[in-house]
This record gives structure tokens, sequence and C-alpha cells, in this order.
């Protein structure tokens, strides 16, 4: 099967990505090559990614470039649709989207700021047919202090947020005020790249189920010695003043435990 790195040497004009982006996209997109699908590049400049796209995909793929700056609408003549206009704007993607409808895959490859990246993400998000994907190239620009980063409010700082409301899903999460996530399924992350899988048949809230085999009695060893989860129960079944000594000593407990794991937080080696 042809690879992506094969398609961009086979490019005519330029394009420029990272090497390690190759065999990610190989992962996550060859089971849409030869397919009728409709797909998305935001950024596409002097038009080496197009072509790439073409030669990958197939002729059964229809290509359309999103591009600011408006000369990109000569690779029309060359039978791709370019859209010319500002990705920060979420107007532009509403007029986008009226006119486009729903896309199969959407690559972000544009201008890098947080809030292109954002704001692309989340009016893309609502447009991805089941099954697609959304994804956003060089987000190294998370870690840039020319992208105004390392900041709380960086793209990978949003991506993140997006893991809390997939955990949302689970029936007894206590996440606060944050909606679990209903359109992404699951996020992939790869070096300089997320990858958003959208299928809103798949984002249920999740039951605990069982098989309703034979139980054995075996013992809950996980309760066993953690003091933490002894003292929650002790929390749950108590009132009054004991309720909160048991709160205390919990919160005291976590404080313990939570120091002891900071030595696995620096000089990482995975």
């Amino acid at each position: 099967m042809k690879t992506l790195r094969e398609s961009f040497d086979n490019s005519k004009y330029l394009s420029v990505k990272q090497d390690s982006y190759f065999d990610a996209y190989d992962k996550v997109l060859n089971r849409f090559i030869g397919k009728p699908i409709t797909i998305v590049e935001v950024g596409v400049l002097n038009g080496g990614s197009l072509f790439m796209w073409r030669d990958y995909f197939g002729e059964s793929a229809n290509i359309i470039g999103v591009e600011f700056n408006p000369s990109a609408k000569k690779w029309e003549e060359h039978g791709f649709r370019i859209f010319t206009g500002d990705q920060a704007s979420e107007e532009f993607w509403d007029n986008f989207f009226k006119e486009v409808g729903p896309v199969d895959i959407l690559i972000d490859d544009g201008g890098h700021t947080n809030r292109q990246q954002i704001v692309t993400v989340l009016k893309a998000v609502h447009h991805i047919r089941d099954g697609g994907l959304l994804i956003v190239e060089d987000t190294h620009a998370s870690y840039l202090k020319a992208f105004g980063n390392p900041s709380p409010y960086s793209f990978i700082a949003f991506a993140k947020s997006i893991i809390d409301r997939i955990h949302g899903r689970y029936t007894g999460s206590t996440r606060g005020a944050k909606p679990p996530a209903r359109q992404i399924h699951s996020v992939e992350f790869f070096e300089s790249m997320t990858v958003f899988s959208i299928d809103r048949r798949l984002t249920k809230m999740s039951e605990r189920v069982t098989n309703g085999g034979i139980s054995s009695n075996a013992v809950d060893y996980r309760f066993k010695k953690n003091a933490a989860e002894r003292l929650s129960e002790k929390v749950e079944s108590s009132k009054g003043l004991a309720r909160n000594i048991y709160k205390r000593l919990l919160k005291r407990e976590m404080r313990r435990q939570n120091s002891s794991l900071k030595k696995y937080f620096t000089n990482i080696d995975v």
C-alpha cells in the first residue's frame, strides 16, 4: 500500500511537513484510501499538500483547501476547491460549513496560534461525519514563546481539557460543571500532532455491567492497604463530628500520597 511519504515526495509543488508525521498519518488515515471522502486542509500555501492528498487518497477524494492568502485560488485550476479566509474567525467557519456541508477529515496546518487551532476545532467538530477525524498539526507551537506559550490557554491545554470531558462520560465522575464530550470519541497524541476521532454513536455515558458469572467471593485487595479508600468509606458512613474528623484525615492522607508521586513527574524516561 502506498505510504504518505511516497505521495509527499511525488508532489510537484512545495510542501513542508515534520518527518514524524508520515508514520502517524499512515496509522490513522490508510483506512480512507480509495474512499469517496471529503477532506479539508487548512493552510495550503504552495499547493504541494493538495497534490499529496490527491495522490494518497485517490481520485475519489474531494479535496478542499482553506488559505488566508487569496493567491491560493489558483489551485482551483487543478480541480481543488479553495476557500480564502481567517481560520480564527468563527463567522468564517459558519459560512464555510453552510456552503460545504459535512466532511470526513479536517487537517489544520494553518497559522498554529492558540486561537486559530482552538476555534478551528470547536467550529469544525460539529461538521465531521461519524467515523471521521479532526487533525491538528504543529502543536509544538503550544510550547513556543513566539506563540505566547506555554500558557494555561494553549492549544495543548485545550486538548487536555477534552480528555477531562471524555472521562466525564464515566457515570461516577465528579468533574463539576463541565459537560462530557458528546462528539469526540477519543484523542491520540503524536509528536507535534493531535488527532480527534469523531463518532457520536460511541460517546454514550458509560454504565457498569456484569456478565452474571458465578462469584468466588474473592476479597478485593484494592481496599486492604489503601488508607485513603478506607478513610473515604469512613467519611461516607459517618455523621457529625466523626465525619469532619475523617474528612480532615482523608485530606491529610491525600496530600501525603500526592507528595510521594512528585518524583514520577520529573526526569521522566518513557
